[in-house]
């Protein structure tokens, strides 16, 4: 029997999801999202080396999807913001896994992937700040760390509506 590599992983990437974002880093097993993706989990060793190797994996790829499903736009900060909203309501695994990486690693401690995606984004607001289209009430690294924190009220405040976060990012950015 031939194996399917990409398919083998893509299982274990989908259990991964499901047990690193219930128990983190820590409490995740190994026998357990083997179990779930229905292979050995010498699999998991061999395609990612380690546990951690497999949630470091599993999270670029989950910030991956969040960028290409909610780009940026500058212009339209409040829009975005309620589109990050939306989507950690209808995802919130990507900010769970965020938590427990910051948890396990330190607060400073940032994946490379969230770190490429945060400096292209203050690029694009520095850029419309500079084109009038943003405001410039914040410099571009703070005011987009304003929009993400108001977007993430959906997974800290549970009476949170998307119609507050962009009533409060609109306000942020009035001028």
């Amino acid at each position: 029997m031939v194996r399917d590599k990409e398919a083998t992983k893509a299982k274990l990437l989908d259990a991964a999801l499901e047990e690193f974002s219930q128990y983190g880093i820590a409490g995740a097993r190994v026998d357990r999202i083997a179990a779930k993706a229905g292979c050995n989990k010498a699999m998991i060793y061999a395609y990612f080396g380690s546990k951690e190797g497999l949630f470091e994996e599993l999270l670029k790829i989950q910030i991956d999807r969040m960028i290409k499903a909610v780009p940026i736009t500058p212009e339209d900060l409040p829009g975005y913001a309620g589109r990050l909203f939306d989507s950690y309501l209808d995802q919130p695994q990507l900010l769970r896994l965020a938590a427990y990486h910051r948890l396990d690693n330190g607060f400073e401690a940032i994946p490379k992937a969230e770190a490429e995606a945060y400096r292209h984004k203050v690029e694009a607001i520095a850029k419309a700040q500079l084109d009038g289209k943003a405001t410039a009430a914040f410099n571009a690294s703070d005011l987009l760390d304003l929009v993400v924190h108001m977007s993430t009220l959906a997974f800290t405040t549970p009476n949170a509506t998307r119609e507050l976060v962009e009533r409060s990012v609109r306000r942020l950015v009035a001028e």
